[in-house]
């Protein structure tokens, strides 16, 4: 038996899932234009279509479960569950107007004409806040529309911003945060629910990893207990004797972000021989 996973088939998610994917072991034919893959070494199938059509796929049990933005998920509105958000490919939905303008507040929005990808998710948040817009379906480049004088601004993705100022448009309003997730058809098996269990834990040992760093180095032994307030590890640094009196080797995982700040630290406690490697997976 075979867990089917709906992905994108193309784009910056696809590439995300794939990396995903292959960090947890999960071994899928690559070059091959099919539609369905199966893994080589792992109880899973990969069903490639267009991001748009994963919920539909998910919710209608042509696949088990899924992985797609949470703004295309929570647009279509289909009967499936969000199992796990993944923490990655995130971005936001948000009004956009032109820069040239004066923004007042969500009442600018009354009459004007608004162009986007997402109607549903619009018309919900347009009639949450009392606002009557008209709102124009584009499936396309969704920015140009005020330039070219189909729609007054936009509602659509933000990532970088970058794509908005090339528009010569500015964000206004954020409405929603997005980032992939998994979603799950209703009424999965026994065996399948515990394929997908053993995937989410190959997943969670990936993630835990993300931008972690083990660290292992000299410190003179009076200065374990300042270092270890530096390093707390998964549960507390591993320290161990060594042969030199005084000093003690101090093994630790090290947030990447926080790594030259640390590091600087501990070198003003006396660390020496200071040695950094990387981590593939952390299980905790």
């Amino acid at each position: 038996m075979l867990l089917r996973i709906a992905v994108q088939a193309k784009g910056r998610l696809f590439d995300e899932t794939m990396t995903m994917l292959e960090e947890s072991s999960i071994k899928i034919e690559s070059g091959k234009r099919t539609l369905l893959v199966p893994a080589k070494n792992f109880p899973v199938e990969i069903l490639y279509l267009r991001d748009d059509d994963i919920p539909q796929a998910v919710a209608s049990g042509i696949a088990d479960v899924g992985i797609v933005g949470l703004n295309e998920f929570a647009e279509r509105h289909e009967d499936a569950e969000v199992i796990k958000r993944l923490d990655f490919s995130k971005c936001r939905l948000s009004l956009a107007i032109p820069k040239s303008i004066e923004y007042n507040g969500l009442s600018w929005f009354n009459g004007k004409k608004i162009a986007t990808s997402y109607p549903h998710i619009l018309s919900e948040f347009l009639n949450k806040n009392s606002v009557v817009a008209d709102i124009h379906v584009i499936t396309g480049s969704v920015e140009i529309a005020p330039g070219i004088g189909l729609a007054d601004c936009i509602f659509d993705i933000v990532s970088s911003g970058s794509t908005l100022v090339s528009n010569n448009l500015k964000e206004v309003e954020v409405v929603m945060n997005s980032e992939a997730v998994l979603i799950g058809h209703k009424g999965l098996s026994a065996e399948k629910v515990a394929i997908l269990n053993e995937l989410l834990f190959r997943f969670d040992s990936y993630k835990n990893a993300e931008g972690k760093k083990y660290i292992v180095l000299n410190i003179p032994t009076d200065k374990i207990a300042a270092a270890s307030e530096l390093l707390p590890g998964m549960k507390a640094p591993t320290v161990t004797a060594l042969e030199t009196e005084g000093w003690s080797s101090l093994a630790s995982v090290l947030e990447e972000k926080h790594f030259w700040e640390i590091i600087g630290k501990l070198k003003q406690l006396g660390a020496e021989g200071i040695l950094v490697m990387p981590i593939e997976k952390m299980i905790l």
